[in-house]
């Protein structure tokens, strides 16, 4: 699966916003840019898909910046993803064309994997939340990669 920047880099900023304004404090977009490396101008754009999606709020004066709509454990991950960009939960789909002779083929490839691929990346990210990723940073472990073997 492929994940644009703007998907990585939106929810690295969501993140970011959770961690620091779990105090009631707003985050500054110059704030979240300078901790996390990402260039102010491109993440301000991101941070307009964030509260057009309803996660984000903005609040302007001296103290302004920007603050969670509500808990990170309610921000499922399938929600954010749609936000960001609404084809990365999109049903795959090969249409068979009736003038081949494949028998089929492509609506079992359809059936047997497509299908179902589609149904876990949906229920894998609605269970997933932003706490759950926040809950992963902060322990510092890292996720452990299955083992490789090279033949």
């Amino acid at each position: 699966m492929k994940v644009s920047t703007k998907v990585e880099l939106g929810i690295v900023a969501l993140a970011d916003i959770a961690i620091y304004s779990e105090e009631g404090c707003t985050v500054s977009s110059a704030e979240i840019s300078q901790r996390r490396g990402i260039s102010q101008k491109y993440l301000e754009q991101i941070l307009v898909s964030l509260r057009q999606g309803g996660f984000i709020r903005g609040q302007k004066g001296s103290k302004g910046g920007y603050i969670l709509t509500r808990p990170p454990e309610k921000m499922a991950f399938s929600d954010i993803l749609n936000a960001l960009d609404n084809s990365i939960l999109a049903d795959t789909y090969i249409y068979e064309d009736d003038s081949h002779e494949d028998g089929g083929m492509r609506f079992s490839l359809n059936c047997c994997v497509w299908d179902k691929l589609n149904l876990y990346m949906r229920q894998i990210t609605s269970e997933l939340t932003l706490r759950d990723l926040i809950s992963q940073y902060r322990s510092g472990q890292p996720v452990s990669a299955p083992d490789m073997y090279y033949i």
